[in-house]
């Protein structure tokens, strides 16, 4: 009922902004109800365990979100307010909670997108396309083995996500200051968005190497931590981070694009900048499928990097060598597939991404959402209380 409150006070906000406005609050409002059934129970336990940290850290500055409205209208919180009061542990929350949702109900699609990107693959593991592959992997190797190295990716994504989402908002906001103030500013969206990556892929980085070769064909390895332990053994730690200046030079353009174009399509189809559930998805959605397709031909050197693949080796004739660096990797695509092997998996890798990113910028934006009410009504009973 609290919940249900909440939103009929954003439904009424929208309704005094003209008709656009009102249709969006009733959509946002109707969604919210039905995430809220599912998620609110458990929000509301997590946020409440984040409460002495959050408490201990600065609070939202009421009287900068409403102005002059503080002393008339303090059970509205400002939603696009919270990044410039909310602690960094909030970003983390949000971002961690984001990340691992969007990796887990991606994953299957994930490990069709790097057998598809195979450049020597085995006949047995040729797919004509996203829902052939997964029939014949699930059909061959079992219902569990498109999701194998799972684990691994939740246990990365989450700490990944938190720097990814913390760094990106703090210096979003400092820079738009500085470029553009009190406006919005797509160079420091863009810059904010490619400084986060620094973070998020060194986190990450591990994680992909273990994951891509659990989900190869025919993978040796009888688990992450036997995977792990050979790579180790066999290439050194370094192996680890082979792709990391690839994974760099991709995911540098690959979230300019994608912060750039999720905002300005924000302005476009949330101009007020209040939580839209419908306009966040959409915007994540199509940012991550122009970025996707642009980016291909990087990841498909990564995933060779990554990977290491044997066959491909073998058909260049460095059995026993390792493939290193980002233009070894270049020459290695282009001799064995020529110029259409930079978009082998592409299709894959768009209908991976769009979902992936509107998971993951509908969940961070929904708990930034519960986490904004949390507080708000826990600063409004103090004041009660004081009363």
């Amino acid at each position: 009922m609290e919940a249900d409150g909440f939103v009929r006070r954003r439904r009424m906000t929208a309704d005094t902004s003209g008709g656009d406005a009102a249709v969006a609050g009733a959509s946002a409002g109707a969604e919210i109800h039905w995430l809220g059934g599912r998620f609110w129970g458990v929000s509301e336990s997590l946020v409440g365990t984040l409460t002495p940290r959050l408490a201990a850290e600065p609070e939202l500055h009421v009287g900068h979100f409403y102005g002059s409205q503080e002393a008339t209208d303090l059970s509205e919180p400002d939603y696009e307010g919270l990044p410039q009061g909310a602690s960094t542990s909030t970003h983390m929350l949000a971002g961690a909670v984001a990340g691992i949702m969007e990796h887990c109900l991606m994953f299957p699609i994930d490990c069709v997108k790097t057998r598809m990107q195979s450049l020597q693959p085995e006949p047995a593991a040729r797919y004509r396309n996203v829902m052939d592959a997964l029939r014949q992997i699930v059909r061959t190797e079992g219902i569990w083995r498109p999701i194998r190295g799972l684990n691994v990716t939740a246990v990365g994504a989450g700490p990944a996500h938190a720097l990814y989402f913390a760094c990106y908002e703090r210096l979003k906001k400092v820079l738009s200051d500085i470029i553009h103030p009190g406006a919005n500013s797509h160079l420091a969206n863009g810059t904010a968005g490619c400084v986060a990556t620094l973070l998020h892929d060194a986190a990450m980085n591990p994680a992909e190497v273990v994951k891509q070769r659990m989900q190869m064909y025919n993978s040796p390895y009888r688990g992450v931590l036997d995977c792990m332990r050979c790579v180790w053994q066999r290439e050194g730690m370094l192996a680890f981070y082979r792709s990391y200046t690839t994974q760099l030079t991709m995911n540098v353009p690959f979230q300019a694009l994608h912060f750039m174009t999720y905002e300005y399509l924000q302005e476009l189809l949330n101009p007020q900048r209040q939580y839209h559930p419908s306009s966040h998805m959409v915007s994540g959605a199509l940012a991550g499928a122009i970025a996707a397709a642009a980016t291909t031909p990087l990841d498909v050197c990564k995933t060779l990097l990554n990977t290491q693949e044997s066959l491909a080796l073998d058909s260049v004739s460095q059995s026993g060598r390792h493939i290193s660096g980002l233009g070894h990797a270049f020459r290695t695509v282009y001799r064995l597939g020529g110029l259409p092997a930079y978009f082998k998996g592409v299709q894959a890798r768009i209908i991976y991404q769009m979902p992936s990113t509107a998971i993951s910028w509908s969940v961070y934006e929904f708990f930034k959402y519960i986490i904004t009410k949390h507080q708000h009504e826990k600063r409004r009973i103090q004041r009660d209380g004081e009363k």
